[in-house]
This record gives C-alpha cells, structure tokens and sequence, in this order.
C-alpha cells in the first residue's frame, strides 16, 4: 500500500474550488483509499448551512467519499464520474473544523463501472456510509 499525500498528484482531475480531500493518507490503486479533510470554518457554504450552527451538508461529505473512491480506482489515464449513490446514510453531523477521515473499497467491477463501500469517520466514530458507483467518462 502506498502511502501518498497530495490528492492531485495521487490522480484526483478535480481542482479548487471543488476538491474536498486535503490529504491521501493511503492508496492501494485499483483497490483502496483513505483520504482526510478538515472543513474550515470559512467555507462558504458554512454561511447558509446553517447560520449559527454550521454544518457540513452531506452532499458535500458525499462528494468527499466519491473523490476518495475516484483516487481509490487508480486508474491512470482513465477518469471516472459518480454514476449512482446507494444507501448513502448520515449518523452524526459534521461541525466546520473536524477532521475527517474518507475511506473507499472497491467490491465490485463490472465493464466500465466501479462499486465502492465509503464511509466517514470523525475521532473513529462514523459520521456517514453508504455506496457509490463511479463509471468510466467518456470525453
């Protein structure tokens, strides 16, 4: 396993403002990956969601899990886009400041499309879990 730090040069093709993973923790390309993140308080979303309780909405820990699962399909040259989410739940919020650690396993391939098991973590507890299938875009 490797064990890389910079999610662009690990493969992510997202760029700012829309990469939600700071750091690669663990790469196991065509496998595995875990990524953290630690949403800062100055997010703009933070502003509307929710005005004195900020949380993070789950579409953006969704699109966080997805992200780590596009690194964890390490696929050079190849790019995937979020195809479906199943049985994606939320147990806890996730306040600005907390650091968040993404985990994505592939368990299944079929033709172009990728099925990865993710879930989130804060202080060890999961905050988020669910399914996420990527497919092979075609540009």
């Amino acid at each position: 396993m490797q064990h890389p730090s910079d999610p662009i040069r690990c493969g992510l093709p997202h760029r700012e403002p829309f990469i939600f993973v700071d750091e690669v923790l663990a790469l196991e390309p065509g496998s595995s990956a875990v990524c953290t993140k630690t949403f800062a308080a100055s997010e703009p979303f933070f502003r509307g969601h929710f005005p004195n309780h900020p949380l993070v909405p789950g579409v953006i820990l969704t699109e966080a899990l997805a992200q780590t699962a596009g690194l964890a399909a390490g696929q050079p040259g190849r790019t995937f886009h979020l195809s479906a989410i199943k049985l994606m739940k939320f147990f806890k919020p996730v306040a600005p400041e907390m650091r968040v650690i993404f985990s994505a396993k592939k368990t299944a391939e079929i033709g172009g499309l990728l099925q990865f098991q993710v879930d989130a973590k804060v202080e060890n507890e999961i905050v988020a879990e669910g399914t996420i299938i990527l497919n092979e875009a075609r540009v």
